[in-house]
């Protein structure tokens, strides 16, 4: 999960002077984890559906609020620039929105440059998907000059010095030479043209989603900035504009407006405007349990959320919620959040009031079985996370990428999907353990979820089996002999068929289908190709099997 770095004296600059002990013990009540802290600093841990805490500001803006010292809706002033940013139809295709701000008396002195680098990088993990969804650039605003144009170019056209170089490179350059180009090239280099944004003088701002220019670093002296955020997502774009333009505004930093000119539309950006939800007290008290609260009291808790509210009547409120807060998706979520302010501590603790006898779900008892086999074979078991990433999942495994359930706000980034298969998780295994003696052979047995649009939630989850043999001679005909005798003992028939599966070594891979009196399978094994082998950092042969029970 992300996780913030900052000094004591930090939170006291910000009007928060409270003894180490009271912080470390009043923090937690606010959803978040003490990752670590010695004498002068402290390391927090948010889940990733508050970004707007992912900064020191953010955290002493809700801090404030939790103990009472600023209640209510934060209002933070927007002056328009005057200044604008003309958007090319051109980017339409490879990163179609952008928005701008420009921010004036910003401090960077002490460590608040490295936080705010801190900030732009964990809002590209938690909201960005990795700069994939949404990519920031924060400039210095004095070496640049309006209107700005949002264009595309070609590879080798309008070179300019990337952030950390001292000579020019052109944008084909910078995604093969460069160290964060190289990294993050797969996000635009499938396009003949690039996204570059260009001052009046045609100096290079940024090549989003990639790197900024030398020209227009941050550095302690800087005082003006401009501040500009572009992605494939446009409500994802202005959410995270919103939040670090209110994380500068709650510093004194004061934020202008810029106008986003499309070819059908003009946007001005940043917009503060609140979001509008309405609460109700009975299911307020409902949800939280063990409360009476009534609209009054509910209210209060509201302000202190550093919300604003209206009552309505006696059992609903309307609430005003900042623009900063993009995880306010449901009425719920505003019950949370007074729950949170009511303190979690201090709800009585009530045992439900109905009774229920438990029974093995049927599947239960086919997963022991399943296990006395693998183990009775000489399998040790692991449990994995359902969790993994596109990286680890198809471009390691030497596979194409296909529709998969992807986490909105990953805590990190190779967490980012919900698996549709377990083999990668056994790579994975082997490679934090290939210091152990061989031979290793380990199995798992877990769901995994696909996307089906002909169903109603359109996703399906499905029960596998698979497991992994690694040492120097494990080959073809080893795995064969492990799959017939695991099918043999757990009831199934066997039938094997060809295999282009890109995982395994050509020729040394196979499909399988089964079924038995209850039930049917069908799945892969063979020889894990060199290349995957390679990927996962293993140095001895790999066999691997995968059956999934239909």
């Amino acid at each position: 999960m992300p996780v913030i770095t900052f000094k004591y004296q930090d939170l006291k600059d910000l009007g928060i002077d409270m003894e180490q002990d009271e912080l470390l013990n009043t923090l937690p009540m606010m959803s978040s984890d003490i990752e670590d802290h010695d004498d002068e600093e402290i390391k927090v841990e948010f889940f990733p559906n508050r970004p707007d805490c992912l900064s020191v500001e953010g955290v002493a803006r809700s801090f404030k609020g939790f103990l009472g010292m600023e209640t209510g809706l934060p209002k933070y002033e927007i002056i328009p620039s005057g200044e604008k940013v003309t958007v090319s139809k051109e980017v339409a295709e490879i990163r179609p929105y952008i928005g701008f701000a420009k921010i004036e008396n910003v401090d960077f002195t002490g460590d608040k440059l490295k936080y705010i680098m801190d900030f732009q990088e964990n809002l590209h993990w938690v909201i960005g998907r990795d700069r994939k969804k949404v990519a920031i650039g924060i400039h210095n605003a004095d070496v640049i000059t309006a209107p700005f144009n949002y264009i595309t170019t070609g590879k080798d056209e309008n070179a300019f010095v990337a952030l950390e170089q001292t000579s020019e490179m052109t944008p084909e350059e910078i995604l093969t030479d460069h160290d964060k180009g190289a990294k993050y090239a797969h996000l635009i280099d499938k396009f003949d043209k690039y996204p570059l944004i260009l001052d009046k003088d045609n100096q290079v701002l940024s090549m989003p989603p990639i790197i900024n220019g030398e020209l227009t670093k941050l550095k302690e002296d800087t005082k003006n900035v401009i501040v500009d955020v572009t992605g494939t997502d446009e409500k994802a774009v202005y959410q995270c504009l919103n939040i670090i333009c209110s994380s500068f505004a709650e510093v004194g930093g004061q934020v202008k407006s810029m106008e986003v000119v499309y070819e059908d539309k003009t946007m001005i950006t940043p917009d503060f405007t609140p979001q509008e939800a309405n609460v109700h007290v009975d299911l307020a008290n409902e949800l939280i349990g063990g409360t009476n609260l009534n609209a009054e009291d509910i209210q209060k808790l509201l302000s202190q959320a550093r919300f604003y509210s209206e009552i309505i009547n006696d059992n609903e409120l309307k609430v005003f919620i900042p623009a900063y807060r993009i995880d306010i998706l449901h009425e719920v979520d505003v019950v949370e959040n007074i729950a949170i302010q009511y303190r979690i501590n201090s709800i009585e603790a009530k045992l439900p009031d109905i009774n229920t006898v438990a029974l093995q779900h049927p599947w239960f008892e086919s997963e022991k079985l399943i296990r006395e086999v693998m183990v009775g074979l000489g399998f040790q078991e692991i449990m994995s996370l359902m969790l993994t990433s596109e990286e680890a999942h198809y471009e390691k495994m030497n596979q194409p990428e296909e529709d998969h359930v992807q986490v909105a706000r990953p805590i990190t980034i190779d967490r980012t999907m919900i698996r549709t298969s377990l083999i990668n998780s056994l790579m994975e295994f082997l490679e934090d353990n290939k210091h152990e003696d061989l031979p290793q052979k380990i199995f798992e047995i877990g769901d995994v979820v696909y996307l089906d649009d002909t169903k109603e939630n359109k996703t399906v989850t499905s029960k596998k089996l698979a497991g992994l043999i690694c040492h120097s001679t494990a080959n073809f005909t080893e795995m064969k002999s492990t799959v017939s005798t695991v099918l043999s003992n757990l009831g199934y028939s066997m039938e094997l068929s060809s295999s282009e599966n890109k995982t395994f070594i050509e020729g040394r891979v196979a499909n399988v289908t089964g079924e038995s009196r209850n039930s049917k399978i069908s799945g892969f094994f063979g020889e894990v190709s060199p290349e995957v082998i390679t990927n996962f950092e293993l140095e001895y042969p790999v066999i691997a099997f995968e059956i999934e029970f239909l």
